[in-house]
């Protein structure tokens, strides 16, 4: 991949890594394992007992998304490529996965102290083991992000499909997302969410595989939980006061208004933001903005830019026109005429 792919121009990864790249955070990667030799990762994977090797190639292509380095000639990066990966397992060698290794997963994720930790798994049912571990994360201020949605799941040949809820991205406190492709909408016939907190690129994304120096294309919502949780590293870096339910809401609160918030990521590590809980700007109601501004704040930037200028010349013609007056008015008690 000698291009930079779509979805990294599209969040503006070249700014955000004028300000941080995630040095200093490690995220887990509950998948199928990472290659732990994976060359643009090299150097910065551990991994559970079992995890180092990656057999199906999905955890390893979610790690690259999230932290992959960048290398001459490539135009292929990771979203934070400062960050440490922490490999664990929450699928059988086959890539299928199940509540109990994903919790497994979480667990050893959490206590390897991983700040964010990304699950793949979109789960069917909850169970005491899961929901016990999306607890044990909290209590140690580690952000869980997940796909709000299964990567293969579709509503194509269900006339009247219903949102599905989908676990662990359903527990509260977990930052769940969906995917978008290009055109900045989900995929033809997607399945629909019952909730998603932000949706993020997705749909036929670049990304490494777990040998070579080479590049795959795939997609799905575990793809978009990736760079979300990239995302949320780099949130983490560049403001390490923030707890993990705080870099949560930063990440909902500076998101591009959509009907599900797309991702912003330099807006939300530069985004001034009130104290407290925030929640995703709304839509304008009186015209639909387009699909395709992504653009990591820079559109917003110019426009108070431009508004700043605006006011600004306002005030030196108010001004002018008072300094103006006034030096006439001291001319007119004379009776004579006006200084120049």
């Amino acid at each position: 991949m000698t291009q930079i792919p779509w979805a990294q121009r599209l969040l503006g990864l070249r700014r955000a890594g004028l300000f941080t790249e995630g040095e200093g955070v490690t995220v887990g990667v509950v998948d199928t394992g990472v290659a732990t030799r994976a060359p643009a990762l090299s150097g910065r994977v551990t991994a559970q007992a079992g995890a180092g090797n990656d057999c199906v190639g999905h955890g390893t292509f979610v790690a690259g998304l999230i932290a992959a380095a960048p290398r001459s000639g490539v135009g292929f990066a990771g979203v934070a490529p400062g960050a440490r990966i922490f490999a664990a397992r929450g699928t059988d060698a086959a890539g299928t996965p199940d509540a109990a290794t994903v919790a497994r997963g979480i667990r050893a994720a959490v206590d390897a102290k991983c700040q964010v930790v990304a699950v793949s798994a979109a789960l069917t049912r909850n169970t005491s083991a899961l929901a016990s571990a999306v607890r044990y994360a909290a209590a140690h201020d580690v952000l869980l992000v997940a796909p709000a949605v299964p990567d293969t799941a579709s509503t194509a040949s269900d006339p009247s499909p219903s949102p599905k809820s989908s676990w662990p991205a359903a527990v509260p406190g977990v930052l769940s997302v969906v995917d978008f492709g290009i055109d900045g909408n989900r995929p033809t016939g997607a399945l629909q969410p019952a909730r998603a907190d932000l949706a993020a690129p997705g749909d036929q994304v670049s990304g490494v595989g777990p040998a070579g120096k080479g590049h795959f294309v795939g997609s799905g919502a575990s793809l978009a939980a990736a760079y979300t949780a990239g995302a949320a590293a780099l949130v983490r870096a560049y403001h390490p006061e923030l707890s993990a339910a705080q870099t949560a809401d930063r990440l909902r609160g500076t998101a591009y208004p959509a009907d599900v918030p797309h991702l912003d990521i330099n807006s939300a590590l530069t985004g001034v933001l009130s104290d407290g809980p925030v929640t995703a700007r709304p839509s304008p109601a009186a015209f639909r903005m387009l699909g395709l501004v992504h653009d990591g704040g820079a559109v917003r930037l110019a426009g108070l830019l431009a508004a700043g200028c605006a006011g600004l010349l306002l005030i030196l013609v108010a001004a002018t026109a008072l300094h103006r007056r006034s030096r006439g008015d001291g001319s007119g008690r004379g009776g004579t005429g006006a200084h120049v």
